[in-house]
């Protein structure tokens, strides 16, 4: 699929990957359970024919967002066009002056791939931290693509945990999404529920004393929107996840169909509300 659809303009693939993805989620059961699942967990008062239609638009947009990510040379061209916006860049730019690193939490919103592309191109080069993907054969294509948006790109583990943190004691800036379920995280709420939420972010900030500035890149008008927001208060771990929770959530709100609702988020899975509470509480 992705030979057959790099003869086209990036805009014209991303159309075409939208509609497979699309129809990926309304024909394979588990990936159509679980964005219904989700988005019924969320939003139960919304009537079924309208949870579909925001499936349908999520799964659009995810195909879009991982097409950016496949051809990153050509979200790179598009991302040199954008004007980043939000007091969060100034920031950034400080942290660089005084040779101090940074911390850009974001999560699966939008283009968010194109964040670092902005930061890249205004001499604010930031790596990331990925999970190699299982597919031996997808893999390099993926490795390749975000390997164009910013140095160094960090496996998840011990060994490149290691790694991230000598680039942060070196003055250097990386890359977190932090909205995915983790094992061993406390439960923060998220659009209104319960969610395993990683502390990493704003622990690495605090050990480092470097600033936690939220980024986001929502689509909008047709092309995405470099935000990049006043950073987190430095506080605690607990209370710093939580306002990041708040903001990503708000732009959810705004955007609901640009969030990656193929997530397992709210893992903890026992719909019953006394429970959820009980969640809240761990």
């Amino acid at each position: 699929m992705l030979l057959i659809v790099s003869v086209f303009p990036l805009r014209v693939r991303r159309a075409i990957v939208g509609r497979v993805a699309e129809r990926a989620v309304r024909l394979l059961p588990p990936l159509r359970n679980r964005v219904m699942s989700n988005l019924a967990l969320i939003w139960p008062q919304m009537p079924e024919a309208d949870r579909r239609a925001l499936a349908a638009q999520a799964a659009r947009n995810a195909g879009r967002t991982l097409t950016g990510i496949w051809f990153n040379a050509d979200l790179a061209k598009e991302a040199a066009q954008l004007t980043p916006e939000g007091p969060g860049l100034a920031t950034l730019r400080a942290a660089r002056a005084e040779g101090r690193g940074a911390i850009i939490v974001s999560g699966h919103f939008g283009q968010w791939e194109a964040i670092r592309h902005v930061l890249k191109r205004e001499g604010l080069e930031t790596g990331a931290l990925y999970r190699p993907n299982n597919n031996p054969y997808y893999e390099p294509i993926f490795r390749a693509g975000i390997e164009l948006g910013g140095a160094p790109i960090i496996p998840k583990g011990a060994p490149g945990m290691r790694v991230m943190l000598k680039h942060l004691k070196a003055g250097g800036f990386v890359a977190l999404l932090a909205d995915q379920y983790v094992t061993d995280g406390p439960f923060i709420d998220f659009l209104g529920e319960p969610a395993a939420t990683s502390l990493s972010p704003a622990e690495l900030a605090l050990r480092y004393k470097v600033p936690l500035v939220p980024a986001f890149a929502p689509w909008e008008d047709g092309a995405p929107r470099i935000v990049f927001e006043d950073a987190i208060a430095p506080s605690d771990p607990l209370t710093m996840m939580t306002d990041f929770n708040m903001r990503l959530g708000s732009w959810v709100a705004r955007h609901p169909s640009q969030w990656h609702w193929l997530h397992q988020r709210w893992k903890y899975y026992d719909h019953n509300a006394e429970a959820r509470q009980a969640a809240l509480h761990r």
